[in-house]
C-alpha cells in the first residue's frame, strides 16, 4: 500500500496557552465504538481511518516539542494492565494496530514551514508516490473517503504529479488558493496556486491532504522561502505548474465536513460535529 507522510511539526499558537505543551495534533475529537462515544486525540482518529484504508506504512513528521505524540504511538503495556472493561478493550484495540503498522518519526527541529516538513520525508518516501496528510485536519464522509478517491484519480493520471483536495471556502485570504477549470464530473485541472492570496482568484481553499508524485521534493529544493518566511508547499507546487507539470483537484463532496483544530472557532465547530456523529 501507498506510504503516508502525517506532518505534526506546527506550533499551534492560535490555541496557546494549551498548546504550549500538548500539541494541537493531540486535541481530543469525539468518536465512537460499537458501545458508547469516546475521546480520543485528532491524530488517534486520523491514523485510525488511514488504517481502516487499508494503510499500514507511516511517516510522522514531528517538532521537538511533540515527544507526546511519540509516546502515545507507543504501546504502553503495563499501563493496559491496570485498567478494565470498555477502555481497556479501545486502547488495546489501537495497539493491535500499531502493531500491525510501521511507522517512522522525522524530527522538524526549527518551524520552518509545512514545506520543510513534507522535505524532510524525502529519504521516508524515496521514488514512490504517498499522500501527505496534515495531524490537525480530517474529513468525515458517507462515502467513498476523498483519500481514497485522491488515488482513484492518482492512477487515472499518471502524468499528473500532484492531486489536490479544495473546497469552497468563504474566507479564501486564509487558504492557498488554486485557480483552475473543470475538466469532468468533480475534477479539475489547476493553472495557479498562491498562498494566502490578497486577491483570490477562487472561491476555493486547498485543504492539506494530497496525492504526491516523488517529483515533489525537486520542486521543493528549488522553491524559495516565501510567506512568513517559511517554505511553503503552495509555493512548490506551483512551480511545478510552471515547468509544465500536470496538477489536478478534486473537489469535497456536499455531505463532507471538515474537522480542523487550528483556531477555537474551527476546534469548537469540529467538537460539534463529532459529538454528533459519534
Amino acid at each position: 500500500m501507498i506510504k503516508t507522510v502525517l506532518t505534526a511539526a506546527g506550533k499551534g499558537t492560535r490555541l496557546l496557552p494549551f498548546t504550549k505543551e500538548m500539541p494541537k495534533e493531540m486535541m481530543p475529537i469525539f468518536s465512537s465504538n460499537s458501545k458508547q462515544k469516546s475521546v480520543l486525540p485528532l491524530l488517534q482518529y486520523v491514523y485510525e481511518q488511514l488504517y481502516s484504508m487499508n494503510f499500514r506504512d507511516y511517516c510522522f513528521v514531528v517538532g521537538r516539542e511533540k515527544r507526546s505524540i511519540e509516546d502515545h504511538f507507543t504501546p504502553h503495556e503495563s499501563y493496559l494492565k491496570e485498567l478494565n472493561g470498555q477502555y481497556k478493550d479501545v486502547l488495546k484495540q489501537f495497539y493491535k494496530k500499531l502493531e500491525k503498522s510501521h511507522l517512522v518519526w522525522i524530527n522538524q527541529n526549527k518551524p520552518l514551514g509545512f514545506g520543510d516538513a513534507v522535505k524532510r520525508a524525502e529519504r521516508y518516501v524515496g521514488n514512490e508516490d504517498f499522500i501527505l496528510h496534515a495531524g490537525d485536519v480530517t474529513i468525515l464522509s458517507k462515502s467513498r473517503h476523498p483519500i481514497l478517491r485522491l488515488i482513484d484519480v492518482a492512477k487515472r493520471n499518471p502524468d499528473a504529479k500532484a492531486i489536490l483536495l479544495c473546497k469552497k471556502v468563504r474566507d479564501a485570504k486564509r487558504y492557498g488558493v488554486p485557480k483552475m477549470k473543470k475538466i469532468s464530473n468533480n475534477i479539475f485541472l489547476v493553472d495557479e496556486v498562491v498562498e494566502k492570496p490578497n486577491k483570490p482568484k477562487s472561491n476555493f481553499g486547498i485543504l492539506p491532504l494530497y496525492y504526491f508524485r516523488s517529483d515533489i521534493f525537486a520542486s521543493l529544493k528549488k522553491t524559495k522561502l516565501g510567506k512568513g518566511k517559511e517554505l511553503q508547499l503552495t509555493d512548490a507546487i506551483q512551480n511545478m505548474i510552471k515547468e509544465g507539470e500536470k496538477v489536478i483537484a478534486i473537489t469535497l463532496e456536499q455531505h463532507e465536513e471538515e474537522i480542523d483544530v487550528g483556531t477555537v472557532e474551527s476546534y469548537r465547530h469540529s467538537l460539534e460535529i463529532t459529538f454528533r456523529k459519534a
